[in-house]
C-alpha cells in the first residue's frame, strides 16, 4: 500500500503527463485514483492527503488564508491566475470548485471567505478571455444566485457587484444556453426593497437597479439571448425603475441628458435609475419603442399618477429625450392611443395625459411627429368633441343610465383648454404646408348651421349650445395653429376652401365667435409681428415710433387681393354693424386694416381702404342699423384712428393735413368720437347723437381732391363704397326675405319658328311667393293621397283592370310621343319655298340636298 501511495504522488505532482498504454501496472493504478480524486473533491482519501490533490484544487485553496480579515493571498492569486492562463482547459473545473467553497462558507457562514472567493472569481472572470469562459461562467453566475437567494444584505450587494463587473465584459463568444430570467425578478425585487434601516434599504434598492442595468447591457446586443425587450421582461424592469425614480419626484431632472453627476448624486437611487432607465431607452430599437412605453402607461394608470402631472410629465420627458429623435411620433402614437383608451375616465386623468402630450410635442419638434400628422388632430378634436358632450350631458354615459359617474365642468373646461394649447403645441412643429392642411382640416369640423348635422345629442337649445361651444372650442384650436404662422404667398396660407367659411362665421351673432374669427385672420396675415403695436386703437400723431416693418406687395398678394379683397371689406363693414360688438372687436378691427395696409396694399387696395373707413363713417352718421350711441361712436373713432394711420402711411401732406383739422375739431367739440373718449372704461357719450355736420366729419370730396393731385385714381375715390349682400347673409339670421329682389321671367312660346308670340311676363312677388308655400302644403297632401290611392288600388284590383288601365297609359303617352316628334322633328329647309295645301294651308316641300342649289360663296 505504501508503494502504491508513493507512485500516487509522483505522478500528481506531474499531472501533464498522459497516460501511456504500455505503462506499467502501478503506474496505471496511480493515474486512475487521479482521475477518481478529480471529482470526488473533498472526499475519501483526498481530503486527508492534500498532495494527492489535483494542482488547481491546491492553487485554489492556497489563496485563502487562515484568517479572513487579511484578504486574499495575493502571491498566490497571480499563481492560479498563470496557470488559468496557461490551461484554459481548467476555467470550468477551478469555477466548480470555487463554487462549492463558497456555497460551503455561505452555509457556515464564513463570510469573510465567502468575500475573497468572489474577489478571485472577479479577477479570473477579467482576466481570461477564452473560448472556454462559457463554462467558467455558468459557476460564476451559480454562485452570484446563490448570494442574491441569501438573506443577507451585504451577500446580496456582493453578488450584485460581481455580476455588475461581469456584465461590463465583452464575451468573444455567444452563449446559446444562458438564461438571465432569475437576475431580471431578483433584482426587479431588490429594487422594492421594504428593509427596515433605511440606508440597508437605499443600498438593496440601488443595487437591484445597478443589477437591472447589468441585464440589460449583457442582453440587449446578443441576439442569441432572451430578448430582454420582450412583454415579460419589461413589466418588470421598468415598473421597478419607476418605483425609485418616483421616491426621488422632487429633485427634478436638472437637464435633458445628464452626462457626469456628483459622487452625492450618484448616491441617489431616484438619479441612479434615471441615468439607467435613459441608457435603457436610448438602446430600444424601432420595433422596440412599444414594449418599453407601454409598461409606464400601466404603471401611471395602476398607480393614479396621470391626476398629479408632475411625475408623468417627468416620465415623459425622460423617454422623449432618451430615445432617438426620429422614434419620437411612436411614443406620440402610443399617448394618442392610450387617451382615446381612457376617453370615459375621469376629465382630471384625460388631462394628464393631454399635458404629456403637449410636452412630447414640444421636445419632438426636434424630430418628427410621424406620417400621420392628420391622424394627431383628429384624435385630440374627438377628444375636445367628447368633452363638450360630456358636460352638456353631465355624465360620461351619452345614454343616460343610472349610475354613471358625474362629472364637474371645471374639470372638462381645464381638459378643454389642454386639448386646445397640445393642438397648438402639435402645430409648431409642423412645416408651413402641413400646417395649413391642419388649419383646412379643422375648418372641416367647425359645424356651421343648416350644413352640418348638430354634433350633440341633446335636441332644443341642448343641441344649439352644443353647437355654439364646438364652434369656440375649434376656433380657439385654430386660433393656436395659426399662432406663430408664417407663409410668404397668401394664396395657399388662405384659400377659397378656408378663407369663405372663416368669413361666413364673422357674420355669426355670437361676439365670441366672431373675436376668435378676427383673430385667426390676424395671425395670418401679420407675417412681420406688427399685431403687438395696434394691440390698443388710438390717435398716433407719428406712426415713426411704432417701428412698423413694411414690405413691398409682392405679385401674389396682389393675386391675393384681386381675388378676395372684397370679401375682407365687406365682412369687416358687416362687423362694425353688429349691436354686440365690444372694445376689443373693434380694436381688432382696427388691427387687421393696418396689417392689410401694411402687408396687402398697393395703390388700389390704399384707395379701397380709404372708402372703406368713409363707409364706416356714413353707416355710423345714417344709422339704418339702429345701433346704440356707444356703437355710432365706437365707428366713428374706428374710422379716425384708421385713417389718420393710413394718412401717415400714403405720405401724402395734403391728406394728412386734413384728418389732423378734422381730429383736432373733434377733440374740441365731440371727444367721444375718438378712441381716447370712446375705448375707455367709463366714456363720456352723450344721450342721443345727432346727425353731425361740418368740420368734424370727413370729407369724400376733399379726400378725393387731394389723393387725385397725388396720382391717385380718383374715379375711384369718388364712388363711395357698398357691401354687397350676398348668400352667405341666412348665417346671421338677420336679414328680411323682403330684401329678395323681384324677377322678370319672361316665357317664350316655342310652337313653330315662324310664329314670334310671346306670353305677357309672369311677375314673381313676395305675395306670390307667400301663396307659393301656402300652397305648397295643400299640394304635398294631395300628392300623398294620390300616391295612397295608387298604391291601394294595384293590391286590391283585379288583373283585368289594372292591365286596362296600364294599356291607356301607355296610348295616351305613345300619342304625347307622336306629338312631340312632329314638333320637334322638321324636314330641312328647301330653297324652293313652300306647297300649297289649298285653304290657305302651306307645307314646306322636302328637297333632296343633291338637288338644293347653294350660293357660289358655299361651294368649293
Amino acid at each position: 500500500m505504501t508503494v502504491a501511495v508513493c507512485v500516487c504522488v509522483c505522478v500528481c505532482e506531474r499531472d501533464s503527463i498522459m497516460p501511456v498504454p504500455d505503462a506499467p501496472t502501478s503506474q496505471r493504478l496511480a493515474l486512475d485514483c487521479r482521475i477518481l480524486l478529480d471529482h470526488r473533491i473533498g472526499r475519501g482519501v483526498c481530503g486527508c492527503c492534500g498532495a494527492l490533490r489535483p494542482r488547481y484544487k491546491r492553487l485554489v485553496d492556497n489563496i485563502f488564508p487562515e484568517d479572513p480579515e487579511d484578504g486574499l493571498v495575493k502571491a498566490n492569486m497571480e499563481k492560479l491566475t498563470f496557470y488559468a492562463l496557461s490551461a484554459p482547459e481548467k476555467l470550468d473545473r477551478i469555477g466548480a470548485y470555487l463554487s462549492e467553497r463558497l456555497s460551503r462558507d455561505v452555509a457556515r457562514h464564513r463570510y469573510g471567505y465567502v468575500c475573497i472567493a468572489m474577489e478571485a472569481l472577479d479577477q479570473l472572470l477579467m482576466a481570461c478571455h477564452c473560448q472556454s469562459i462559457n463554462l467558467f461562467v455558468e459557476s460564476f453566475l451559480k454562485m452570484v444566485r446563490k448570494l442574491l437567494e441569501a438573506d443577507k444584505p451585504n451577500l446580496q450587494i456582493l453578488g450584485t457587484n460581481s455580476f455588475v463587473k461581469f456584465a461590463n465584459i465583452e464575451e468573444d463568444t455567444p452563449s446559446y444556453h444562458r438564461s438571465y430570467d432569475f437576475f431580471v425578478s431578483r433584482f426587479s425585487e431588490m429594487c422594492h426593497s421594504s428593509y427596515e434601516e433605511p440606508d440597508i434599504r437605499t443600498k438593496i434598492r440601488m443595487a437591484g437597479i445597478n443589477g437591472l442595468q447589468g441585464v440589460v447591457r449583457k442582453t440587449v446586443n446578443d441576439d442569441l439571448q432572451s430578448n430582454i425587450w420582450d412583454p415579460q421582461h419589461m413589466d418588470k424592469i421598468v415598473p421597478s425603475l419607476l418605483f425609485n425614480l418616483q421616491s426621488g419626484e422632487g429633485t427634478e431632472s436638472r437637464s435633458p441628458s445628464p452626462l457626469q453627476a456628483s459622487e452625492k448624486d450618484k448616491e441617489s437611487p431616484a438619479e441612479l435609475t434615471e441615468r439607467c432607465f435613459r441608457e435603457l431607452l436610448g438602446r430600444a430599437a424601432y420595433g422596440n419603442i412599444k414594449n418599453a412605453v407601454t409598461p409606464v402607461l400601466m404603471h401611471l394608470d395602476n398607480h393614479s399618477l396621470w391626476e398629479g402631472k408632475t411625475f408623468a410629465v417627468r416620465c415623459f420627458k425622460i423617454i422623449m429625450y432618451s430615445i432617438q429623435s426620429q422614434h419620437s411620433h411612436l411614443v406620440i402614437q402610443q399617448l394618442l392611443g392610450h387617451l382615446d383608451a381612457n376617453s370615459k375616465n375621469s376629465a382630471t386623468v384625460r388631462a394628464g395625459i393631454v399635458e404629456v402630450l403637449l410636452e412630447a410635442a414640444a421636445i419632438a419638434s426636434s424630430g418628427s411627429v410621424g406620417p400621420t400628422v392628420l391622424e394627431v388632430f383628429n384624435t385630440l378634436l374627438r377628444q375636445l368633441r367628447l368633452s363638450v358632450d360630456y358636460e352638456l350631458t353631465g355624465s360620461y354615459d351619452t345614454s343616460g343610465n343610472i349610475g354613471t359617474k358625474i362629472i364637474k365642468t371645471h374639470e372638462e373646461r381645464q381638459l378643454q383648454e389642454a386639448v386646445i394649447r397640445t393642438i397648438g403645441s402639435f402645430a409648431n412643429t409642423l412645416p408651413t404646408y402641413q400646417r395649413s392642411e391642419v388649419m383646412l382640416f379643422i375648418m372641416g369640423k367647425i359645424p356651421v348651421p343648416g350644413v352640418h348635422p348638430a354634433l350633440t345629442t341633446n335636441a332644443g337649445s341642448g343641441g344649439k349650445e352644443g353647437n355654439r361651444m364646438i364652434q369656440i372650442m375649434l376656433l380657439k384650436s385654430l386660433v393656436q395653429v395659426t399662432t406663430g404662422f408664417q407663409t410668404t404667398n397668401m394664396l395657399t396660407a388662405l384659400p377659397n376652401s378656408f378663407l369663405e367659411p372663416l368669413l361666413s362665421f364673422s357674420l355669426m351673432e355670437d361676439p365670441e365667435v366672431r373675436l376668435l374669427v378676427l383673430t385667426i385672420l390676424l395671425r395670418v396675415i401679420d407675417r412681420h409681428d406688427n399685431t403687438p403695436k395696434f394691440s390698443s386703437i388710438s390717435i398716433i400723431s407719428d406712426i415713426s415710433v411704432l417701428k412698423l416693418k413694411v414690405d413691398k406687395c409682392s405679385r401674389q398678394d396682389n393675386l391675393f387681393m384681386k381675388k378676395h379683397a372684397q370679401q375682407l371689406y365687406r365682412h369687416i363693414y358687416l362687423a362694425c354693424k353688429e349691436q354686440s360688438s365690444g372694445p376689443q372687436h373693434f380694436e381688432t378691427l382696427y388691427t387687421l386694416l393696418a396689417l392689410i395696409s401694411m402687408e396687402l396694399a398697393n395703390e388700389e387696395v390704399v384707395v379701397d381702404l380709404i372708402r372703406l373707413a368713409l363707409a364706416l363713417q356714413d353707416m355710423a352718421q345714417t344709422n339704418e342699423e339702429s345701433l346704440s350711441v356707444y356703437n355710432r361712436c365706437a365707428v366713428h373713432a374706428l374710422s379716425a384712428a384708421y385713417l389718420n394711420l393710413i394718412c401717415q402711411l400714403t405720405t401724402v401732406p395734403t391728406f394728412c393735413q386734413h384728418v389732423h383739422e378734422v381730429i383736432e375739431m373733434r377733440q374740441k367739440e365731440v371727444p367721444f368720437l375718438l378712441p381716447e373718449g370712446v375705448f375707455v372704461a367709463n366714456p363720456k357719450l352723450p344721450t342721443s347723437l345727432e346727425k353731425l355736420e361740418g368740420d368734424v366729419l370727413f370729407q369724400q370730396s376733399k379726400i378725393t381732391e387731394v389723393l387725385g393731385g397725388s396720382g391717385y385714381n380718383t374715379d375711384r375715390l369718388a364712388t363711395p363704397y357698398l357691401p354687397q349682400f350676398t348668400d352667405e347673409d341666412r348665417l346671421s339670421k338677420r336679414k328680411s326675405i323682403g330684401e329678395t329682389i323681384s324677377l322678370q321671367v319672361e316665357v317664350e312660346s316655342r310652337n313653330s319658328p315662324e310664329k314670334e308670340e310671346r306670353t305677357p311676363a309672369e311677375e314673381i312677388t313676395f305675395e306670390t311667393l307667400k301663396n307659393a308655400i301656402v300652397d305648397s302644403v295643400g299640394m304635398e297632401e294631395q300628392e300623398r293621397e294620390r300616391r295612397r290611392q295608387v298604391v291601394e288600388k294595384f293590391q286590391k284590383a283585379p288583373f283585368e283592370e289594372i292591365a286596362a288601365h296600364c294599356g291607356a297609359r301607355a296610348t295616351l303617352l305613345q300619342s304625347k310621343l307622336n306629338q312631340i316628334f312632329e314638333i320637334t322633328i322638321r324636314p330641312p329647309p328647301s330653297p324652293s319655298g313652300t306647297i300649297s295645301l289649298g285653304y290657305g294651308q302651306t307645307q314646306s316641300r322636302s328637297v333632296p340636298v343633291y338637288e338644293m342649289k347653294f350660293p357660289d360663296l358655299c361651294v368649293y
